[in-house]
């Protein structure tokens, strides 16, 4: 619900005050209007719905430009309506005369993060810190109300594996909705299925290669993945097409569920251009 803080009048003595001091805190939205302004009388309550709609994520500052002139003339409106986004006590967007309801609101989106948008912030954050259980849990939350959204299936997927979930992460990672984070779940789907297939039906290994990577997918379940690379990138030594070229994309996959900036992903892949060029 609105509160009286979220939107307010203010004028020429009290500006500062109430909006570039209070953006220091959280983004404020000044809307320069005057009565004679037709625009303004459609606009304006379409900036207080938007205000109220996102539950105090920003403040909306009221203007009336014939009764400040020094504010009018400090920040030089020449066109009403003008609507300019301030945070951190500096101009961060603006616009001004006739725009579409969507284009309002695609300006208010870029000002303030949709509750979904901090989610998956969050959601990223843990999944950085290998805190696989809590990302999975917040990547849901996500998908509970958007069931296609790339980012949170992917972060979901990424936790899975990060859990030895490998089944269920496969299922996520396939029919997955075109998007840039397509690339990143091809990438993991050969490692989903590889975990998967070796958990499900097993194997006895025949050769000293195959005990050797057999061992590495079971450290990869137990969460010890420099350990697996060296398995992985030792049984590459010996053949660089291992199990149908299988060997090189789990330790690709590896790669992509720690991220490419993950001191283990640095590290082995350079180890891993040596082994293959």
């Amino acid at each position: 619900m609105m509160t009286p803080n979220n939107i307010i009048d203010a004028n020429d003595s009290n500006f500062d005050y109430y909006v570039l001091a209070y953006s220091q805190k959280k983004p404020v939205v000044v809307d320069f209007w005057a009565k004679w302004s037709e625009t303004s009388k459609t606009l304006t309550p379409l900036l207080e719905q938007l205000t109220d709609k996102n539950k105090g994520a920003f403040r909306l500052v009221k203007v009336n430009v014939e009764d400040n002139p020094q504010l009018t003339q400090r920040y030089n409106i020449y066109n009403i309506p003008t609507v300019k986004a301030f945070q951190n006590g500096h101009i961060m967007g603006e616009f001004n005369g006739v725009k579409s309801k969507q284009q309002i609101r695609e300006f208010i989106d870029q000002i303030v993060p949709s509750p979904d948008a901090l989610l998956l912030e969050k959601a990223q954050s843990l999944l950085n810190m290998e805190k696989w259980a809590e990302a999975e849990e917040t990547s849901r939350e996500v998908l509970d109300k958007h069931p296609a959204q790339p980012t949170a299936r992917l972060i979901l997927a990424k936790s899975l594996l990060g859990q030895d979930q490998s089944a269920e992460a496969l299922q996520h990672l396939q029919n997955f909705p075109p998007s840039p984070e397509y690339r990143y779940a091809e990438k993991l789907r050969p490692l989903a299925q590889t975990l998967a297939d070796f958990k499900e039906a097993g194997a006895t290994p025949t050769t000293k290669v195959d005990a050797i990577y057999y061992r590495a997918l079971r450290l990869i379940g137990m969460g010890n993945i420099p350990a697996a690379l060296d398995g992985l990138l030792d049984v590459l030594r010996a053949n660089k097409r291992y199990d149908n070229g299988r060997a090189r994309l789990v330790v690709l996959g590896l790669f992509t569920l720690l991220g490419e900036s993950h001191p283990i992903t640095q590290d082995y892949r350079t180890e891993l251009a040596n082994i293959l060029f």
